[in-house]
């Protein structure tokens, strides 16, 4: 993880990390953080760490061949940029073939819609036949027969009608499932290319053109150079003290001539032995909270093309915030 590398401090050698601490911490933090030197005053605490940021997985939702990967290991990529594709002739052709049974089923839904026009007009002329029947019978020009078959023809014509609309309804259905199908391989195939989800730089390729991944399978390894952060660890009395934005300074190893801003933007709520690499052996005998010290976004932009993460370091935290 990497903020301050090589580069940055070359930049920073001209004047530009010297711009970042009086823009953001000013030169009253420069002076907070000398007057703690070598001599820790009470209200502060010290520890070490590394300097670490937010790392992004970008896998496949579904199984497949990877037919391109576009980016290189160390490229800056931006939200939505394309990554990767998965081979999707297969899905393709279904795709196409369910968007050909969505218009069958539509060209069902016109005849359906016919076929009840049909009926209705059918239903419409028997109706009518029956009432001039009736009328006959009542003047006694038709027999009962006659009535009785004309009574049968408006029924048939009538469950007729009512087999046509249940026709309708059936064409209709088939039509929302044929174009939900279309749009469940739709989304599918969209799954098929793959977008960095946030800005970041492309830490690890995971995959070459041609390997087949299963569902999950990662293709490539983001780091969000806009959530940069060190994680040391403070034992119980000093961490008990330490409030969320409280105020923080990193120095780093590698330049150690340089201060980074930061803040507190999370303390552990279980203690925790120290990692191996942060403290000394003495040290990891105590238990110890765990405590996250944020750099602040607006500065990790203005210099994402030189942020790196692994560097070790130690910070300086302000526990007790009537300290000054």
């Amino acid at each position: 993880m990497d903020i301050l590398g090589k580069n940055r401090f070359e930049l920073a050698g001209r004047g530009a990390m010297v711009a970042v601490i009086v823009l953001a911490a000013g030169f009253a933090g420069w002076l907070w953080w000398t007057s703690l030197e070598p001599d820790l005053q009470p209200g502060f605490a010290r520890a070490n760490g590394r300097i670490e940021a937010t790392r992004i997985d970008v896998a496949v939702k579904y199984g497949g061949q990877i037919s391109e990967v576009l980016v290189e290991q160390g490229a800056l990529v931006e939200a939505g940029d394309v990554v990767a594709r998965i081979e999707a002739t297969e899905l393709e052709a279904q795709l196409r073939a369910a968007g050909a049974a969505t218009l069958q089923r539509k060209q069902e839904l016109v005849q359906a819609e016919a076929l009840i026009a049909q009926r209705e007009g059918e239903l419409s002329l028997a109706q009518s036949e029956l009432e001039r029947t009736e009328t006959l019978m009542e003047r006694g020009y038709a027999t009962a027969e006659m009535l009785d078959i004309r009574r049968s023809q408006a029924t048939s014509a009538a469950a007729a009608v009512t087999t046509a609309r249940a026709r309708r309804a059936s064409a209709e259905a088939a039509i929302m499932a044929a174009e939900a199908n279309v749009a469940v391989l739709a989304a599918r195939l969209d799954y098929h290319v793959l977008t960095a989800p946030r800005a970041g730089r492309v830490q690890y390729r995971l995959v070459e053109p041609g390997e087949i991944l299963p569902p999950g399978g990662k293709v490539v390894s983001l780091l969000d150079l806009t959530d940069v952060y060190m994680d040391v660890y403070l034992p119980t009395a000093e961490a008990g003290q330490t409030r969320i934005g409280a105020e923080a300074r990193l120095i780093l190893d590698a330049a150690p001539q340089y201060v980074v801003p930061a803040h507190v933007s999370f303390v552990a709520s279980e203690a925790q032995f120290t990692p191996k690499f942060v403290e000394t052996e003495s040290e990891r005998e105590k238990l110890m909270f765990r405590v996250r010290l944020k750099i602040p976004a607006e500065i990790l932009r203005n210099y994402s093309d030189t942020v790196k993460t692994g560097l070790p370091g130690q910070a300086v935290v302000r526990v007790a915030p009537d300290v000054v």
